[in-house]
This record gives structure tokens, sequence and C-alpha cells, in this order.
């Protein structure tokens, strides 16, 4: 049965701040497209002139990256803002393939580092996934991506000016960038330049992801996307964290995306020894929170942010659902292997975080020693929930709560994931 009832009709943005509506209006006069253009020859000479490189690399993003320039121009419908977000972010991201290529060409000798056992936590957006990642980058036998060295990943971090290194001051002040647009999306999702990131901060270089769009309203990237092999995105996701574990290396990764869900196997491919935590909650509230803070991602760029023929299907029920199908199948077949994953109730965790976490610990052979109690419990109280503001969404009535709850059946007893609503 297909959805019969789509979140994104009923969704509506927060007021934008004063003076960002008024840059957006007073630019619909100027010809924004030469002012801020988004052109490759722009991006490319402008990203080799900031750096002083000019060696990209293989040259298999290119038509990923060429296609995405033009799906954006041609669909995305950004506003004057919009435009000049897109154009900042992808010099940044154009920079660090820039750099981290030339690391490999002038230190041959890191393509040899080791990527062991990595521990990615898995599950559908709103879940639990970002404050799990943010707790257990604490433990230390883990080594995050954090923001600043996903978007400045050059020179290779070191230990010793891990914690100031200047380049965190840099991420945050993007990051202030953006809270200040979209004030509300504090209280949703973290994203100060110390925070581990998920990894599709670090792998915008390949320009290669389902994330795209996640941050641009271009439908006619589902269908590209669906299309491509993606052995070059992994291939640049070990590629990134083998230079960033260079001069500072812990006993395991420590990663998050959501978006790899439906690509286990493939991940596999790359990392054979993974380790997976996954996390669990009433898919139908979580749906509701995600609505709204994608929502407010697009509405940071246009004005246009549900609707226009948007083909993204991330909310619906029918689509999550089968996501969740896809991942009980491997877990039966044996492609999760057996002593790989271990599974956190969102519940269980916000109500006591150390017992899950050491359930969950044990289920996949990590060890869990004082140190990592003390340093993750200490965190946590630093950090209470809500200290950025409630996150408040609007909520599904009681009959689609019906239709959905049938949808999950399957999910919800498979991982007994208690109903919330």
């Amino acid at each position: 049965m297909p959805d019969s009832h789509d979140r994104r009709a009923a969704w509506t943005p927060a007021k934008r701040p004063e003076w960002l509506t008024t840059l957006n209006t007073l630019a619909l006069d100027l010809d924004a497209k030469a002012i801020v253009p988004l052109d490759e020859a722009s991006l490319l000479g402008e990203a080799m002139r900031n750096t002083g490189l000019e060696d990209f690399g293989d040259d298999n993003w290119r038509p990923h990256f060429r296609t995405l320039i033009r799906l954006i121009e041609d669909e995305a419908k950004l506003n004057f803002f919009g435009r000049i977000l897109t154009r900042s972010d992808f010099l940044i991201y154009l920079a660090a393939r820039l750099r981290i290529v030339d690391a490999f060409r002038t230190h041959p000798e890191i393509d040899a580092e080791v990527i062991k056992e990595p521990v990615f936590v898995l599950g559908l957006g709103r879940s639990g996934t970002t404050i799990l990642q943010d707790v257990l980058s604490h433990d230390p036998q883990f080594r995050s991506v954090r923001k600043w060295e996903a978007l400045f990943p050059w020179p290779a971090p070191e230990p010793e000016t891990y914690e100031d290194d200047p380049r965190i001051a840099k991420a945050q002040g993007i990051a202030d960038v953006y809270q200040a647009a979209t004030p509300e999306v504090r209280a949703m999702h973290d994203a100060d330049g110390d925070q581990p990131v998920e990894d599709t901060e670090f792998t915008y270089p390949a320009f290669m992801s389902e994330v795209w769009t996640w941050v641009y309203k271009i439908p006619s990237w589902e269908a590209y996307f669906a299309a491509q092999d993606l052995d070059h995105h992994f291939a640049w996701h070990k590629k990134t964290l083998k230079f960033l574990q260079w001069r500072h290396r812990k006993p395991h990764w420590l990663l998050k995306n959501p978006t790899h869900m439906p690509r286990i196997p493939q991940l596999l491919r790359h990392y054979p020894d993974a380790k997976f935590i996954f996390t669990h909650r009433d898919p139908i509230p979580s749906a509701d929170s995600l609505t709204n803070l994608m929502g407010t991602i697009f509405w940071l760029r246009t004005d246009h942010p549900y609707g226009s023929g948007t083909d993204d299907d991330f909310a619906l029920a029918d689509h999550r659902a089968l996501l969740w199908d896809k991942v009980i199948d491997w877990i039966e077949s044996g492609v999760i292997a057996k002593g790989s994953s271990a599974h956190i109730q969102y519940r269980d965790f916000m109500q006591a975080p150390m017992a899950a976490i050491e359930r969950a610990y044990r289920d996949i052979g990590l060890p869990f020693g004082q140190e990592a109690l003390t340093a993750m419990s200490a965190h946590l109280a630093r950090k209470p929930q809500g200290v950025h503001g409630k996150h408040d969404y609007q909520r599904v009535d009681a009959a689609v709560i019906a239709e959905e709850r049938a949808k999950y059946r399957r999910y919800q007893d498979y991982f007994k994931v208690p109903s919330e609503v």
C-alpha cells in the first residue's frame, strides 16, 4: 500500500531572521548567477588559486560534480543566500580534495595506513544517532572525525594540538553563519566546529553521495545516484580516514551516517571487519522530527523547501520500513555477521545511557573500562538534554499513526521497538 500521508505537505518553516529576509528580497533584482557563480570553471579555478594546487586526483569525481552543479542550477531554486552558502561550501570541499590528493602524492606512505574494526553508528534520522556518537566519541579508544577536520583536513591533525587547533575556531565561524540564518536548528542538531560529524561531511569532496538530496531540492539526483557505482564514494571515505589518522591514530574509528544503511554490503567490501551499533526508535515520531529538521535545512537555501516536484522519500513510511527490512534480511543471511552488530533502544539510552552503551559494547566485543565510563558520564553531565532549547515539531494524527504502524510491524517486532505514540 503506498503512503497516503506525506508530512512534508503540512510542514511550515519558522520565520526567517529579518536580516536574511531583507538580503534575499533586495537581491531579487540582481544578477545572482553572475555575482555568485556556480559553474565548473569558476569553482575549480578559485579552488586552485586558493590552494596553489592543480591536481584533483583521478577523474572519477568529475561527472558527479558536473551533474550536481547542473542540477542545483536547474532544480534547487536557490535564493541569494543559498547561492552564497553553496559557493562557499563547494570551494571548501574542492580545497579539501586538492589538499588530500597532494598529501598522498608527497607522502605515499599514508596509503599504507590500516583502518581496523571501525565502528559505525547507524539508524534512521532522529533516532538518537547524533547524541550517541557524541557521547561515544569521549571514549579514549575512539577517534571520530570532527567538523573542523572534515572541512579543513590539511595539515594532518596531530594529538598535541588536536584540542586547540586554530581550525576549530574557523569551522565554528562557519557554523555560526548557519545558526544565525536558522537559529531554530540549534535545538534540533548540534553542529559546532568541534563536534563529531556524519561521514557525509568528510566525503563531500567525492561529490558522490545521497546526501545532496538532503541539502538541495534536486529530485533528479536520486535517479542519477541510483545508477552509479559507489566504489568511488567509499574509496574516498577510506582515503580520508587514512590521511586523518596518519599522525593521530586511536584503536578504532567511530563513524556515523544514516545514508549508509541501504548500502551496508558495499560498505563491508571496503571495511570487512566493520562493527555496527544500530539505534532504534519508534519510527513515527522520528519521521515527524526528521521532516522538520530537513525542511529547515532546505529552507536555509531556498524559498521552496518542499513541493515543486520533490522526489525525496526519507520521511515516507514505505521507504523507511523497507530500509529496516533490508537490515533484518542482512542480519538473518549473515551479510551482517554475528557478533558484529549491537542495538540500542532510544528510550533505554535516554533513561540509562551508560547501561545501554555497556550492553552494546559487550555485543560487539569492545572493552568498556572505567576511563571510558568516567569520560562519557562527565560529558553527559556537562551537556544535559535540551540545553539548546526544545525541538518542537508537528505530529501526525491517529489515523495516520494506525496506517503507518502496520507498515512498521516487522521492524518493531524484530527489534522490540516500543511505540511512543
